[in-house]
This record gives C-alpha cells, sequence and structure tokens, in this order.
C-alpha cells in the first residue's frame, strides 16, 4: 500500500477509473440492477441497450434533457472500451451479435459501494466464531499425531454428550434475535462474496487462455514441445490452489443431499421472526441454484475456451502447411531458373540409383467390361396379401408424459438425477424414451426450460442407467447406457 503502489492503481484499475467517473452513479447503478441483483452472467446487447435506454429516460426526465446526452449504444461501447474496462464485449462462437458480462472489477467496485450503505446494526460475534473455527479446522485437518487427534475427538464427543444430557434435562439454550440477525447477515454477505467469486475465476480462466495463445504465435520451437508446455499449462490451473478449491466446492455443491439439505435450512432460517424483521432479498431463498447455475457457466467457459484453442491449433498446423508448400514451389522455381544454366562440377551424390525395368509384354491385356442383357418379364400379380401393420407400429414417445414425470418427481425434492428418475418411472419404450429424456434436458440446460424447470449436466460423472427391453427371439433382457450425470431442478 505505498504511494507508488496506489498511483499505479489510480490510474489503471478499472474499479478506481469507476469510482472517480463522473457517471459512476449511472453505471453502478445500472449495472447492479441488469447484472448482479439478478445473478445474471451474459447479456446481450440488444437486450442490454434497450434497459440502457428505458433507464436513461427516466433519468432526463427527472435531471434535464442534458444530464446524459449520449445514446445507450454509444454509452455501452464506451463502458467496454479498453481505458474504462467496466464491460467485457465478446461474441459468441457462430453469432454476429454482440454479448456483455460484467468484469470483476466492476463487481468489486458495486460490491465496495453496497459496504457504504447503513445497516441496521455491525455484528462480530458471528464473525469472531467464523474465525475460531476457521482455526479449529486447521489446527485439526493438520495434526499429523493420531494421539492428539484421538484426544480432541474425545473432548468433542464429552463436550457433545454433556450438551444432549443438557436437552434431556430440559436446558435448550436457543439464539437471541440479534444473534440470528448477526449470523443472517453474515450469511448474505458470504453468498454475495461467492458469485463475485466466480466472475474472477471465469476472468482467471481467460488470462490463462489469452497467455496460452500468445505463446503459440511466439513460438519458434518444434511443435511437440509446444503441445507439452500448453498441456501443462493447463494442468497448472487445475492443480492450483484456485482450481482446487474451485473443484472441491463444485463436488460439493453437485450433491443431491447437499441441494436438499441447503433447500431445508434455508427455508427453515427465512421463516424465523427475527430474519423476516431484515427484509431479506426475495433471491436468498434459492442462493444455492445460483451458485449453481453460476458455476455451470463457469464450467461451459472453461470448455469452450478449450475448443477455441482447439481449432487456434489446427490453424496454426494449416499455416506451417502452407508454409512447407511456399518453400516447395521456391525450390522448384530456382530449379527452372537453372535450367537453362546448370552448375559445374557434382551437385550431390544419390546412393542406390537405378532405373526400374517393365517390359510392355508384362502389363495385361484389354479386357472389355460385361454388359448386361435386360429380358423384358411380364411381372404377375401375386396373391400373397401383405401385412400393412407394420407400417403402424412406429414407436412414438409422448414427451407431455415424460414432463409430467420431471414435474411430479421435482414436487417431492429440489433436485433428481436423471438415474433415479429412471429408477421410479421405469422406461417403457426403451432407448427411444431415454433419448427423449435427453431432449427434454437438453431444452432446460442454461436458462428456464420446461416450463419452470432446469436441467444440469455434470461431465465429470459418468452413471449407468438400466431398462428392461425384449430381445429379437422374444426374451426378456436387460439394457444399459452410460452416460454424464443430468439432474432435472426447479
Amino acid at each position: 500500500m505505498d504511494h507508488a503502489t496506489l498511483s499505479a492503481l489510480r490510474d489503471r484499475h478499472p474499479a478506481w477509473r469507476l469510482l472517480v467517473s463522473p457517471h459512476a452513479p449511472l453505471v453502478a447503478s445500472f449495472l447492479h440492477r441488469v447484472f448482479v441483483a439478478p445473478n445474471v452472467r451474459v447479456m446481450s446487447e440488444a437486450d442490454l441497450a434497450e434497459a440502457l435506454e428505458d433507464e436513461l429516460f427516466t433519468l432526463r426526465e427527472q435531471l434535464g434533457t442534458e444530464a446524459y446526452p449520449k445514446g445507450a449504444q454509444d454509452y455501452l461501447n464506451d463502458w467496454a472500451a479498453p481505458d474504462k474496462g467496466w464491460l467485457r464485449k465478446f461474441y459468441k462462437p457462430g453469432t454476429d451479435e454482440a454479448q456483455f458480462d460484467l468484469t470483476p472489477a466492476t463487481e468489486k467496485a458495486i460490491a465496495w459501494l453496497l459496504t457504504l450503505t447503513e445497516r441496521p446494526f455491525v455484528g462480530t460475534e458471528s464473525r469472531l466464531l467464523t474465525l475460531f473455527a476457521l482455526l479449529e479446522q486447521i489446527s485439526a485437518g493438520t495434526e499429523a499425531d493420531p494421539i492428539k487427534r484421538v484426544t480432541d475427538l474425545r473432548k468433542k464427543r464429552d463436550e457433545l454428550d454433556a450438551e444432549i444430557a443438557r436437552v434431556l434435562a430440559g436446558d435448550v439454550p436457543l439464539l437471541d434475535d440479534t444473534a440470528v440477525k448477526d449470523r443472517f447477515q453474515q450469511f448474505q454477505q458470504l453468498a454475495r462474496e461467492l458469485l463475485a467469486d466466480f466472475r474472477e475465476v471465469e476472468h482467471n480462466f481467460r488470462l490463462l487462455d489469452r497467455k496460452v495463445r500468445e505463446k503459440i504465435a511466439l513460438w519458434e520451437g518444434a511443435k511437440g514441445a509446444l503441445l507439452d508446455e500448453i498441456m501443462g499449462e493447463r494442468d497448472a490451473i487445475g492443480d492450483s490452489d484456485q482450481g482446487r478449491s474451485f473443484r472441491a466446492f463444485w463436488d460439493f455443491l453437485m450433491s443431491s443431499r447437499r441441494q436438499e439439505e441447503l433447500s431445508e435450512r434455508l427455508d427453515q432460517v427465512l421463516a424465523l421472526p427475527a430474519v423476516a424483521q431484515l427484509s431479506p432479498d426475495p433471491r436468498t431463498r434459492r442462493v444455492h441454484h445460483d451458485w449453481l447455475e453460476a458455476g455451470e457457466h463457469t464450467q461451459r467457459t472453461v470448455a469452450q475456451l478449450s475448443q477455441q484453442l482447439r481449432r487456434f491449433l489446427d490453424d496454426r498446423a494449416f499455416l506451417e502447411n502452407r508454409r512447407i508448400l511456399d518453400l516447395l514451389h521456391g525450390v522448384e522455381n530456382k530449379a527452372l531458373a537453372l535450367r537453362t544454366a546448370a552448375p559445374a562440377g557434382t551437385v550431390m551424390h544419390i546412393d542406390a540409383m537405378g532405373a526400374d525395368i517393365e517390359l510392355p509384354l508384362e502389363r495385361p491385356l484389354f479386357t472389355p467390361s460385361v454388359k448386361p442383357r435386360l429380358v423384358d418379364l411380364a411381372l404377375v400379380a401375386g396373391e400373397n396379401d401383405i401385412d400393412t401393420a407394420r407400417l403402424f407400429e412406429q414407436i412414438v414417445v409422448d414427451k407431455a408424459r415424460l414432463r409430467a414425470a420431471v414435474q411430479r418427481a421435482l414436487r417431492q425434492k429440489a433436485q433428481i438425477t436423471l438415474r433415479e428418475l429412471v429408477e421410479t418411472e421405469p422406461l417403457k419404450q426403451g432407448l427411444a424414451e431415454l433419448v427423449a429424456y435427453l431432449e427434454l434436458a437438453h431444452a432446460g440446460v442454461g436458462g428456464d426450460g420446461l416450463e419452470g424447470l432446469r436441467a444440469l449436466v455434470d461431465d465429470a460423472v459418468q452413471e449407468p442407467i438400466r431398462w428392461q427391453a425384449e430381445s429379437a427371439a422374444g426374451e426378456a433382457v436387460v439394457r444399459e447406457a452410460h452416460l454424464p450425470r443430468v439432474i432435472f431442478t426447479r
């Protein structure tokens, strides 16, 4: 925090530039309402410009027509310019419509502005307890002496037994309203910070991808060494502290048991009168679904970066092949230029030089192809009847029935995997019905689908799905398919 560092941050960091900008109230309030509050990761240019135009119209009515003279499109391009860096403007593969996303620096600035607002009270007890719990976890997780660990575990067991005895005796200690409000405020703050961390993790992946692309463009060595270094960079991000922490978080959150436990505890806490007095954000009830959506968006971004890197390497291989062809053409041109003036002396020595001898009589004689002769035949109508029932025995899967099965299962729990759904609702039409389930899941990936249902696909876990089928001989057999885990959520 010296003078030189702070001076550089003031000149270069987008968050500092936003705070000192004369348009900071417009930028911060609008981007918070559009991106941060509803947890929107990406928005198209047309939708974002329309929302900003409505915001500017309202402000001009309140502050005058000269308050913000430029159009919404100009403001968006200005905020995404390199000298601002408050928005990231990009194009999705295969589309020509610009997309906008919030940068981590802008989200940090908005989060700091949120801390300037007055809070009902500043709680410190829950933070102190959290610090003690973290130190206790670090101490217990790094203790290598079995005797000390067993001693600590027995001490905790004795404390639990004593607490159970007090509860059974009627001594049930409860948190007062102040303690409940203190802990709930800390929960909301950590939940918002976790959503902001996802955007920063995604930004770090993009920086790594840009670094790899720059290394490819400036590489002058062998391609094998380049591929080894690129794969090392990819493994480095996965094996880094950030990568391992993100993977552990994702595995924890993808557990259906954890999801159900989070939903139950949130419903229980939000129903408390002390929490209701704080008027919590309505999205708090489904904050774990926002975590899932943000984490899945980060996972898909990493997959898209890997595909783009593969195409980039293929383009580079094409350029290398083209360079080889250019060298060959250069050799041919030089050879043609020296054709009339052959160089004197020995040019080169070629080993095992010889001519292949092929006698003309060794070649086979020409054999004309056989031309088939068509005989005029009269077709006589047969007397056998053709079974036309097979034309009407085609399998048609009722997607409405499958959609109703998914909705019926989600009434009982917040989420369900495709494997669990098939166990409770066995497949009646075999593989065709399984493909129809996958089509419904694909329609719900990346947003609301299936009339309000959502679907997530975890490529890291393969699940077997079995069903009863009938063989050609009419015997009952068990079929099995292995596919990534598909999770339907509300």
